[in-house]
């Protein structure tokens, strides 16, 4: 039937009494106008809603020769009405479908509002993979990255495939994922998004299971701290400190009532705790510095062997301990032990606190001067029997000869300066030179010992700069490095041999042809 031209006639020949023209507006068939509206691409939110601005404009552009003036006034009149009232509604619906969706239609028969597409969670959502195709989107389903998505407006379905501009390279990425897999099951419904969190909760579960079961094998295998300590208390046995120790160990040895066993004892055990930078500071605000030092004067060797034994660690590169000793008498005694008739051994800790006590301290090496520790040291190589100290007090004077070259080299502070003016009041290469040390130092080459040849020769190769004119004139020297250039040669040879193309031999060969040719140089 054409709807158009009855309302036309009723319009205007007025042949349908008891119905006003609203009232006919009112009664169209919704169906007819989504056709009207589908045919126009205009969207409609109602059959009501647009049922009467597009029935009165149909009905004036198909039947105006047919309408009165007054008729068409009217009609114009509710024309407006109806749009009007159509922009009042769409100010209160915020988004434009085909079908306006009532409140009640959106409640499930639970009385509860579904969650939408948008608030589903993540990963819930299953991946959804486009072909060139048009495919329809199902809710819950995620859209891959550069896929061409769009909207059907025949059936208000979501509709997606791969962008076209894309084919050639989706086909060569779709193939490379393939082959990447292999045959790994890929499809989206192998696993649904529940059964992955359970897998991922039992994961957890199993991880939490494994650690407890670590945590009671160690628990098994070691008691806890707290339960040790109530066994010791048990026992009598307490938990000391260094500190402590240090302590028991003073009182010991400074005990009247210890005997010589015991005192000996007691410094064998210190000499190990203060050689902690530390510990050795506290050994000193508890007096035992002092004691040991007064340890020194025993006639009983073995506690003067141990009693400097203790200070030469305590004395290592701490400075705060050094200047204690050095106030507290410590070199003078180092001194008289060295110059005075004692056992090796005596002597041997005495030389290595005397080492510990000098080194990086330019006021001690001064008060050493001074005291005549050089001439000390010199008689050494006097006495019977003290072979094994020979190369030790070389190594010292090597030692405190080069930690004065390197500092006076080293860039220059407000610090620095103040210790290179502590070290120039040190004059001890000039008492080396004027006390013969070139030649003491020199003979020590003919020692069979490769280290002690080592050692000897870097001794030789620092006082080269004050002892050439001596070392020149002294044939003896000459006929012993030709002997030891001879020697290493042959050992240099054998290890290049033997593939060792830089060995020790090679470098001790290098030493000596160096020092001859300062030697012939003028």
């Amino acid at each position: 039937m054409n709807y158009t031209l009855e309302i036309c006639k009723l319009m205007e020949m007025g042949s349908c009494p008891g119905y006003k023209t609203e009232e006919l507006v009112m009664r169209c068939p919704a169906h007819f106008f989504r056709r009207k509206a589908a045919w126009l691409e205009i969207p409609v939110s109602g059959g009501l809603i647009w049922c009467m601005p597009f029935l009165m404009l149909m009905a004036m552009s198909h039947c105006s020769a047919l309408l009165s003036t007054a008729a068409k006034v009217n009609l114009l009149v509710l024309v407006v009405s109806a749009v009007f009232s159509w922009s009042s509604l769409s100010d209160r619906v915020p988004e434009f479908a085909l079908t306006k969706i009532e409140e009640s239609d959106i409640k499930d028969d639970s009385g509860k509002e579904p969650v939408t597409e948008d608030e589903a969670d993540p990963e819930d959502l299953e991946v959804f993979y486009p072909t060139h195709q048009w495919q329809t989107l199902h809710p819950g389903q995620a859209v891959p990255a550069g896929s061409h998505v769009r909207l059907n407006l025949q059936t208000g379905e979501r509709e997606a495939k791969l962008s076209d501009s894309e084919n050639g390279k989706s086909d060569r990425r779709e193939e490379k994922r393939r082959k990447r897999l292999g045959k790994m099951d890929i499809d989206s419904n192998s696993f649904t998004s529940q059964e992955l969190k359970k897998a991922l909760a039992k994961m957890k579960e199993n991880e939490k299971t494994e650690r407890m079961a670590r945590e009671e094998e160690v628990r098994k295998k070691f008691r806890p701290i707290e339960q040790l300590k109530e066994e010791f208390e048990k026992l009598n046995v307490k938990l000391e400190t260094d500190y402590e120790i240090m302590v028991k160990l003073i009182g010991k040895f400074n005990s009247s009532a210890s005997t010589l066993d015991e005192k000996v004892a007691a410094l064998y055990d210190l000499e190990y705790y203060v050689h902690q930078v530390d510990n050795a500071k506290d050994f000193l605000s508890l007096g035992g510095l002092q004691l040991v030092i007064n340890g020194l004067n025993s006639t009983e060797a073995i506690l003067k062997e141990h009693a400097a034994f203790v200070l030469g660690a305590a004395l290592s590169s701490n400075p705060k301990v050094q200047v204690e000793a050095i106030e507290g008498g410590a070199l003078q005694k180092f001194l008289v032990i060295l110059a005075t008739e004692q056992p090796l051994a005596v002597k041997k800790k005495a030389l290595f606190a005397l080492s510990s006590m000098l080194r990086h301290f330019p006021y001690a090496q001064q008060q050493f001067l001074k005291l005549g520790g050089l001439q000390v040291l010199r008689n050494l190589f006097r006495e019977k029997g003290m072979e094994a100290l020979y190369i030790r007090v070389v190594t010292l004077l090597y030692d405190l000869i080069m930690e004065k070259m390197l500092l006076e080299d080293s860039p220059n502070g407000d610090q620095m300066e103040e210790k290179i003016q502590q070290y120039r009041q040190v004059k001890l290469v000039p008492a080396v030179v004027e006390q013969d040390w070139c030649v003491i130092v020199s003979n020590l080459l003919a020692m069979p010992e490769h280290d002690t040849r080592e050692k000897v020769l870097k001794t030789v190769s620092v006082l080269m700069a004050f002892c050439k004119e001596r070392y020149q004139g002294d044939q003896s020297l000459g006929t012993m490095l030709s002997l030891l250039r001879s020697e290493y040669e042959e050992l240099a040879a054998e290890e290049q041999r033997e593939g060792d193309k830089d060995g020790y031999f090679k470098e001790l060969l290098g030493s000596v042809n160096t020092i001859i040719q300062e030697l012939r140089s003028k």
